[in-house]
């Protein structure tokens, strides 16, 4: 017997699910959050909840928003549960499942003027992001805000009626600087190499293209802190839902399962205040830079290192990759070998300790983080995971072989078909492209490297065209398996 989860069903759950043990009713609003998904519902909503049942600031509660219709039927879900969700925690020796309940709202994704609204409430003093590392309108290669493109150029012509996530944080400064209040802080939560500076240039852009004054404004009077984010958080499905409901009793239609490390680092700049989130677990530093850049390259680099490969040889799960001992070798000799180096030290932190830690995290079976999650999206998140990792070791003079393999494994994932001759599905906002320009480079290389929105100074270099060009045609000759084996031996 399973219960629907409610506020009015929370006395009734099972004595070992965990839940909120403060007055959600007293719970007033202070964060707006756009992008409502899982990795924000198992991580600053987690955080925020535990502060709450510390009996710590009931005024920092989440509002949520977004701006796509497809978010409208999430925010049904989350509707018909009271915007509860119930997040499990698991490892190979732990499994524990809490209800949180730090959201108290959600608006309809796309109402400009009920967003805009409650941007402008003074209560709302934070307006935090989790909108994927695509969503910044930034060139890949360049990681400098792009002003033409067409959305952003179109909620500049009418940023009273804006459709992007960025017009709609603006037409929300806007508003509170003529009604004479202080602006909100806007703290992105994406894994983004300075993640703040380049959210204050997508801010700060758009409306240079609306107002001179209003941009400097911004520039003067709104805080971009950069924030490092980490917890794996795979997708729901349905075998999620029925683990929930098998194991604990709970009905919940968009329930977060997820690994029980998470970290969160934050510099320390909120001109109008923030949740005491130290208290639970966060830490607020001068410098977030070192502890992202390690992130960034070990973790997210790391999941792109064993994405491809797994992909192509028909692997489902990533701790699945994990016990393929060529995909582990291959991953574990990159890191050490190419991508580690290029990480300066951290305050704290063992580089090879936390190398170590991402590698059980990666091996955790019960998670259920499936390679083709990892495998998506490459044309944004290799020019920010991959890429300056090799900008930096060529400018060294150093060793790329397993780095332009593994940018070789990306070439050939995005042609479209597995080793075993299976269709790969579109996996990318700009499949379309890459594919074709994976056919294209099965016989020219170059053609991939060609790419100047993704590789830019990088596709140019001719040692790694060499080396890049090298790996991609041993990989069509001999496939995937064959190729890891011979770099582990030193012969590829």
């Amino acid at each position: 017997m399973t219960t629907k989860l409610s506020l009015t069903s929370l006395p009734n759950l099972p004595a070992d699910v965990a839940r909120p043990s403060y007055d959600r009713g007293a719970l007033k609003a202070g964060i707006l959050h756009f992008g409502v998904g899982n990795f924000h519902r198992s991580h600053q909503a987690v955080y925020l909840d535990e502060l709450f049942n510390a009996g710590r600031d009931h005024d920092w509660a989440i509002v949520g928003a977004g701006v796509f219709a497809a978010e409208e039927a999430g925010r049904r879900k989350l509707a018909e549960q009271d915007w509860l969700t119930t997040v499990v925690e698991q490892d190979s020796g732990h499994m524990s499942a809490r209800v949180t309940g730090a959201m108290v709202d959600f608006l309809k994704p796309g109402d400009a003027e009920a967003i805009i609204a409650r941007l402008a409430d003074p209560a709302i003093r934070i307006v935090s992001l989790t909108i994927t590392e695509g969503g910044y309108f930034i060139d890949p290669a360049s990681g400098i805000f792009n002003p033409a493109h067409p959305e952003m150029k179109a909620d500049a012509e009418n940023i009273a009626a804006p459709k992007t996530v960025f017009g709609l944080i603006l037409a929300g400064l806007l508003r509170r600087r003529d009604e004479g209040m202080a602006p909100f802080t806007v703290m992105s939560c994406d894994n983004i190499p300075h993640n703040g500076r380049v959210t204050a240039d997508a801010v700060v852009g758009l409306a240079r293209l609306v107002d001179d004054k209003l941009a400097d404004w911004v520039t003067q009077n709104v805080a971009f802190p950069n924030s490092m984010v980490d917890r794996i958080t795979p997708a729901t499905t349905d075998r999620e839902r029925a683990i929930l409901a098998e194991q604990f009793g709970v009905e919940d239609s968009w329930p977060v399962f997820c690994e029980p490390f998470r970290q969160w680092v934050l510099e320390e700049r909120f001109p109008q205040g923030r949740p005491a989130l130290e208290r639970v677990g966060a830490q607020f530093v001068a410098d977030v830079a070192p502890f992202e850049l390690m992130k960034i390259r070990i973790l997210n680099g790391g999941h792109a290192a064993i994405a491809y490969p797994a992909g192509l040889m028909d692997v489902h799960f990533v701790h699945e990759a994990m016990q393929d001992p060529l995909v582990a070798a291959f991953l574990a000799r990159l890191e050490r070998e190419e991508i580690m180096p290029t990480v300066p030290p951290v305050p704290g932190v063992v580089l090879e300790d936390y190398c170590q830690l991402i590698e059980r995290r990666f091996a955790n079976p019960k998670i259920g983080d499936t390679v083709r999650r990892l495998c998506l999206d490459g044309s944004n998140r290799q020019p920010k995971f991959i890429i300056p990792t090799i900008a930096d070791r060529l400018e060294a003079g150093a060793g790329i072989k397993g780095l332009a393999l593994e940018s070789a494994l990306w070439c050939r994932y995005c042609f479209g078909i597995t080793d075993s001759g299976a269709v790969i599905e579109p996996n990318d906002p700009n499949w379309d492209r890459l594919q074709q320009t994976a056919m294209t480079a099965r016989d020219d290389p170059k053609a991939w490297l060609a790419m100047e929105d993704i590789y830019g100074e990088v596709g140019r270099s001719q040692v790694f065209a060499e080396a890049f060009g090298h790996s991609l045609a041993v990989l069509w000759q001999v496939g995937t398996r064959e190729t890891l084996v011979r770099y582990l031996d030193g012969v590829l």
